[in-house]
């Protein structure tokens, strides 16, 4: 093999999710002294369903998509994660993500276990008819897999409310009665939740407010960066600057804004929504993504796509504070270098674990048939996060960890404890 092949490889797997969680979740379980029996039956997925998605598209041709849902573990109740849209979707991706909502859920201490599911498509080149005959088929075929009690799907890239109501309707349709706690993330008017939409961008200010307290830092004087204005970045953004943070750059796949003085969010989600970009927003700078990425910042969140922090550019990465609002943004082969630069990381699967969070309390008051006001959900959802927070924080100091490393040993323990206390059916 050339330098140059081994070193394609090498990227090659730093930029596989499922060789970045197997490598935190290989030196979790090792630091956990995690029996090797054990370690098996947590490294693999409960089950993984591969699934042929026939579609009749609007100009009469027959197209067929591949889908996939993966179940990590039930051990602490239903399954529970997204469902992405997307041409690069695989089954190695989903996998990896399927493991991070275990760990999720666990972290942050709700009655689930992990999954997550994909269709590989561009559904930006569909109309709405197609993707809803490929949704309800979708729905069809995992109808025996998912359900309240099962496994529980969620909105993810490229889905919706409206996603989800049609999976709600075509699961009801086959159970013949509303089953509303099927799926969350719904229009409120179908059983969603107040708060939801909202709630992973809460989330990440929830945790940014506790780090900031811990590291003795003035929210007034923050400046923060944000890799991201979709729901997430947009919904941080924005929470985070009414709180009285400093929103110097927000960067898209477009382009980058920054303002040293501060964005006024609001005024660019306006313009973003009319326009459907950030560019040409007048309040802040036009600069290079990439570039604005690594400018200083006190709290930098990535809260677009996987591997955006690598063995590459970690070392220029100018930040106190790192809060991963997307689910895997830094690879494995980063984490020691931003631990070198003394970087405090809020790992995602602690950071973004609001909208998990407030999906379960979706599925509770679904199963209620109550629903609470949103200031009891958003309640909810601070206690709930700055314990888990807590948690995390004090497992780093006491295991002399990093926080990553520190939150999957903990959420590997909670799974763990409850697979020894169930025992293995056999």
């Amino acid at each position: 093999m050339t330098a140059t092949t081994a070193n394609h490889v090498t990227i090659e797997r730093e930029f596989n999710p499922m060789e970045a969680q197997s490598a935190r979740f290989d030196l979790a379980a090792q630091k956990l002294n995690l029996d090797e029996g054990l370690w098996k039956v947590l490294r693999y997925s409960n089950r993984e369903i591969t699934v042929h998605i026939p579609v009749a598209m609007d100009n009469g041709k027959l197209e067929v998509f591949t889908g996939f849902r993966v179940q990590h573990s039930i051990a602490r109740g239903p399954s529970k994660g997204g469902i992405r849209y997307a041409p690069d979707v695989t089954l190695d991706e989903v996998r990896a993500l399927a493991a991070w909502m275990t760990w999720k859920c666990a972290v942050v201490n709700i009655p689930f276990g992990g999954a997550k599911g994909g269709v590989i498509c561009d559904p930006h080149k569909m109309s709405m008819g197609e993707l809803e005959r490929m949704t309800r088929r979708y729905t069809a075929e995992l109808f025996e897999f998912i359900g309240p009690e099962k496994d529980v799907p969620a909105p993810d890239v490229n889905t919706n409310e409206q996603i989800m109501a049609w999976m709600m309707d075509t699961y009801s349709m086959h159970m013949r009665q509303t089953v509303t706690a099927v799926v969350t993330g719904k229009p409120i008017n179908i059983g969603g939740s107040r708060g939801r939409r909202e709630a992973t961008g809460r989330g990440i200010m929830i945790v940014c407010d506790e780090a900031i307290k811990k590291l003795g830092m003035s929210m007034a004087s923050t400046r923060v960066i944000v890799q991201g204005f979709g729901n997430v970045g947009s919904n941080a953004a924005l929470l985070m600057a009414e709180a009285g943070y400093k929103i110097i750059g927000i960067l898209e796949v477009d382009g980058g804004l920054y303002n040293t003085n501060g964005i006024d969010v609001k005024k660019l989600s306006e313009h973003r929504q009319k326009n459907r970009t950030i560019t040409g927003f007048a309040g802040a700078e036009k600069v290079d993504p990439a570039e604005l990425l690594l400018t200083e910042c006190d709290i930098l969140i990535p809260a677009a796509t996987e591997n955006q922090i690598t063995s590459r550019n970690a070392d220029r990465v100018k930040c106190k504070i790192l809060a991963e609002g997307a689910n895997g943004p830094t690879t494995a082969s980063a984490d020691e270098i931003l631990a070198d630069k003394g970087v405090f990381v809020i790992p995602d699967i602690l950071c973004n674990a609001g909208g998990v969070t407030t999906s379960y309390f979706e599925w509770v008051q679904d199963r209620q048939g109550y629903f609470w006001k949103e200031s009891v959900v958003n309640e909810q959802l601070e206690t709930i996060m700055v314990s888990a927070f807590e948690d995390v924080v004090r497992y780093a100091e006491t295991h002399h960890v990093n926080n990553r490393i520190a939150a999957y040993m903990l959420a590997i323990d909670r799974v763990a404890y409850t697979i020894r206390q169930r025992g293995i059916y056999a």
